[in-house]
């Protein structure tokens, strides 16, 4: 099994502009993200991997089950595939490692055009994940707890901060 670091190391290498190893203690969960997806974003109702599909737990559901980790790594990316391709990366090296409950939380960028927002069946489901932010996790608290960029966009023109997490042990 590997420590921690070498996974930062890894996501790094992999494309990450940032990467930090995190504890359970250190990620701020609030049931009240529920609220943004539910009124603001578009994909409400139509998301494969978002709350509103049927069957998909709840934000306060997601809580207990991601508390029995204990640690993990925080990607953070410009570029939305990159997270998504990086976190899905870490999670089947923290598997083949032993860590095989590891699981990897990233806004979906497996497709380029998500069907499943066309209401047919995720293309990708092997590699489809939940947004760290739809399982109740405040991203915005959580970022800025370790200093990472993180801020509402003003502009269309504004970088954007792609974030994602796996929880290995």
């Amino acid at each position: 099994m590997h420590d921690s670091d070498s996974y930062v190391a890894r996501a790094l290498a992999l494309g990450a502009t940032d990467a930090v190893r995190f504890t359970i203690d250190d990620i701020a969960f609030d049931h009240r993200t529920i609220l943004k997806c539910m009124f603001g974003c578009e994909d409400w109702g139509k998301g494969p991997t978002c709350p509103s599909r049927a069957g998909s737990l709840m934000p306060w559901e997601y809580e207990p089950l991601l508390r029995k980790y204990s640690w993990g790594v925080i990607v953070h990316s410009h570029d939305k595939k990159i997270a998504h391709e990086v976190s899905l990366a870490l999670e089947r090296e923290a598997f083949l490692d032993g860590y095989y409950l590891a699981f990897s939380l990233s806004d979906c960028a497996a497709c380029g055009s998500c069907v499943g927002l066309e209401g047919r069946p995720c293309a990708n489901p092997k590699k489809a994940r939940p947004a760290f932010h739809s399982v109740g996790i405040d991203v915005f608290k959580t970022a800025h707890h370790f200093g990472l960029p993180l801020q509402p966009l003003a502009d269309e023109s504004d970088q954007q901060n792609w974030y994602s997490a796996v929880f290995v042990e």
